[in-house]
């Protein structure tokens, strides 16, 4: 027997998907050795048809199975901390306030408040917030000369 009858014996649909999300894919019949590779049986085997709807050799679509079945796979989001995303609002308000100084004018008392809000949730202060404030619309007033 060659290497492509041990392998088209060990993986008859050629084509596999493995159980990762999302997952990775096999053309088994093109490696030179089943060594190393996974066997069948902790695979989803997949039809011509799927290999070539992902994409055939070069695709790189996102899928997954579930529940027995190849689905497309969108990631879970990723949840970022209050006070991650406060530190972040902390270099607009840096920017804002480069700017101000720049140009001679002051923030409002909108953009105070603010500034004290994302402080307070940056610095671990404010503990019931779960949401930033929104920022606010008019951010600098013109300076009295």
């Amino acid at each position: 027997m060659s290497v492509l009858d041990d392998l088209k014996a060990a993986y008859p649909a050629r084509y596999y998907a493995d159980m990762n999300k999302p997952c990775g894919w096999y053309d088994m019949w093109v490696f030179s050795s089943a060594d190393g590779l996974p066997a069948a049986s902790t695979l989803y085997a997949m039809t011509a048809e799927q290999w070539e709807a992902k994409g055939g050799d070069t695709g790189t679509k996102s899928m997954a199975v579930e529940n027995g079945a190849l689905v497309d796979y969108t990631a879970p989001a990723v949840a970022i901390p209050l006070k991650t995303q406060a530190a972040s609002a902390q270099v607009w308000i840096q920017q804002q306030a480069n700017l101000a100084a720049a140009m001679g004018e002051v923030f409002t008392a909108d953009m105070k408040a603010y500034v004290k809000a994302i402080a307070a949730i940056a610095n671990g202060t404010d503990t019931t917030s779960t949401a930033l404030p929104a920022q606010p619309t008019d951010v600098m007033e013109a300076a009295t000369t």
